[in-house]
């Protein structure tokens, strides 16, 4: 992408940036809490693509200048400061070039959203809920080194231990355009906790990442839902408490169902359980456009497809796979204590080399 490109580039966001300024402070606008929220959104979106642009129109003007002093100064002296001066400029302009054409890729607005994960036990059994119990530890951890909120809503145990099927709402900054790379199916080799005579077996538990739904993007009709309530309970099958305080929602049209235990209050499981049907029955909708986008890209980063094995934990030989991108760290027991990071970058950097791909940029 040539210097003038990128420019006129930027120059087209600083225009929309400028409109989206005049906009969000219009009182038509702010009467509107629907719009103004998706606005102001954007606007902030575009923010630090406006700032690149102050800093690289400033940086063009500088080599504009320096290359005008190379050809028509005579004096030696400063013609090798100025060509000194532009080999740094075109080395900037080089990495700030490559930064920008990141901020100009557009990012998706799910993204900045919180998420609810879900964690359920696939082929293996026990040992496929012990597995998901891992999965759930993992996580959990990788959530209090973001400093990410996790609260459950509804959980089954497995047999031996784990869970046959946990559910979780996460609420932080940008947990669903970092989570979203967790979707698939998980698998683990090594020798279950059940197994007798030392042999290796694989087991699977399902990932899937959503993200969550805000109010105004979702109406559900009252009358298309079925309500019921039971008790609550806990580990073991005891229960919490003698009230029926859970949840049972039905969307009729779509039979989806969503359950939530996780309070005491009656009020406060219904108020979560809604939140997790509306966000249900948006990603019905967004996840023909995931599909989509997925169809053009290698990597099926992000795709949310249920059915990919996305990775494999590997016990005997201490190491983690992921085969969207044909990585193998050997860090297995880290990444088990929800030292992910690592793992999501990389995943991160293959998608925006798709992108970039994509883009043309």
């Amino acid at each position: 992408m040539s210097e003038n490109m990128i420019l006129e580039r930027l120059r087209g966001v600083k225009t929309r940036f400028d409109e989206l300024g005049q906009m969000i402070n219009d009182p038509d606008v702010t009467a509107d809490m629907d719009r103004y929220v998706k606005l102001n959104r954007e606007y902030k979106q575009l923010q630090p693509v406006v700032e690149a642009y102050d800093q690289y129109s400033n940086l063009v003007s500088n080599i504009s200048s320096a290359r005008e002093i190379l050809t028509e100064e005579n004096d030696e002296e400063l013609r090798d400061m100025a060509k000194e001066e532009l080999e740094i400029l075109l080395e900037k302009q080089a990495l700030m070039e490559g930064e920008i054409k990141m901020l100009l890729l557009p990012e998706d607005p799910e993204d900045n959203k919180n998420a609810i994960v879900e964690i359920r036990a696939g082929t293996g059994g026990d040992e496929a809920s012990i597995f998901a119990g891992d999965l759930y530890r993992m996580y959990t951890k990788f959530f209090e080194s973001r400093g990410w909120k996790a609260s459950t809503t509804s959980f089954t145990e497995g047999t031996v231990g784990g869970f046959k099927e946990i559910i979780m709402t996460v609420n932080g900054e940008g947990v669903y355009g970092i989570m979203k790379y967790e979707s698939g199916v998980h698998r683990v080799q090594r020798v279950p906790q059940t197994e007798t005579q030392g042999r290796i077996h694989t087991s699977a538990a399902t990932v899937a990442v959503l993200p969550e739904a805000e109010d105004f993007e979702v109406e559900v009709k009252q009358s298309d839902i079925r309500k019921d309530t039971y008790c609550s309970s806990g580990p073991g099958g005891q229960s919490v408490n003698t009230t029926y305080s859970a949840i049972r929602l039905t969307h009729i049209p779509t039979g989806i169902v969503v359950t939530c235990q996780d309070e005491k209050s009656q009020l406060k499981n219904l108020d979560k359980a809604m939140k997790e049907l509306r966000t249900r029955l948006y990603n019905l909708e967004y996840q023909k456009r995931i599909d989509k986008i997925s169809s053009k890209r290698k990597t099926m980063v992000s795709t949310g497809d249920r059915s990919a094995k996305i990775r494999t934990y590997n016990y005997p030989q201490g190491r983690v796979t992921d085969h969207r991108i044909n990585l193998t760290m050997y860090n297995l027991q880290a990444i088990m204590n929800g030292d992910l990071q690592d793992m999501i970058e990389k995943l991160q950097m293959a998608e925006n080399a798709e992108r970039l791909k994509e883009s043309g940029l």
